[in-house]
């Protein structure tokens, strides 16, 4: 019998500093460990603000905003990934800083975990619903940074993140991962609800869109031959 193919880990670390934001991060695009190179700040349990730990991820992410660990956590979990992320900001300001420079760094990582897109199905896509709200996310591992995202938000504030910096978040992450992105909320009275059903969705596009197709192995999904330039 022939033993099962064994695939490299997609995985990255990295740090992220300038004069607005100090992050560091780690990614593990399938569950599991996190990259030998990963900062010893990010496993402390006393870091993290939205932490959940199982036997297939590890979840821990402090941004100094609550909301937004709580959508990225919401993120991580739902797309499978192991994430942890930490940020000090510059909230003395606002939260624009932070929040923008937090998801273009995740969509940075993401890039450079996932590596060469080859033998993946490329595209995904998914609702999901929190309770009254359904929204319905479409992305495109296209190395061609685009995004439209309408969550139809009302409020001025989700706890400590403005709501216009939640479509703004899922754009900066689009712009880090290159990845294409519409991502829409279609009905919904709640705005947290219309918030996190987006991550959600969003999740359960990119689970889709990573997924490797067996017998594709190697295989650009494109008609270009390339997905790197």
């Amino acid at each position: 019998m022939a033993a099962a193919a064994t695939h490299a880990p997609r995985w990255a670390a990295m740090a992220r500093d300038t004069n607005e934001t100090k992050i560091q991060l780690a990614i593990n695009l399938d569950g599991g460990t996190f990259p030998p190179d990963t900062d010893s700040r990010l496993l402390s349990e006393d870091a993290a603000h939205a932490s959940q730990n199982s036997k297939s991820q590890t979840i821990a992410v402090n941004t100094g905003i609550g909301f937004l660990d709580h959508m990225l956590h919401a993120l991580a979990k739902h797309a499978g990934w192991s994430l942890a992320i930490n940020c000090v900001g510059d909230l003395h300001i606002d939260d624009h800083h932070t929040a923008e420079d937090v998801c273009i760094a995740l969509g940075y990582a993401f890039a450079k975990a996932l590596g060469a897109p080859t033998g993946l199905a490329r595209f995904g896509y998914a609702y999901a619903p929190l309770d009254e709200a359904l929204s319905r996310a479409v992305i495109d591992l296209s190395n061609r940074p685009y995004s439209v995202v309408d969550l139809g938000l009302k409020r001025e504030w989700l706890g400590k993140l403005s709501c216009e910096m939640v479509p703004h978040c899922l754009q900066s992450f689009a712009q880090g991962a290159r990845v294409t992105l519409h991502v829409h909320c279609l009905h919904g009275d709640n705005d947290h609800h219309r918030a996190e059903s987006a991550f959600k969705a969003l999740a359960i596009a990119v689970r889709q869109a990573t997924s490797r197709v067996a017998g594709k192995e190697g295989e650009v999904p494109s008609t270009k031959g390339t997905l790197t330039a």
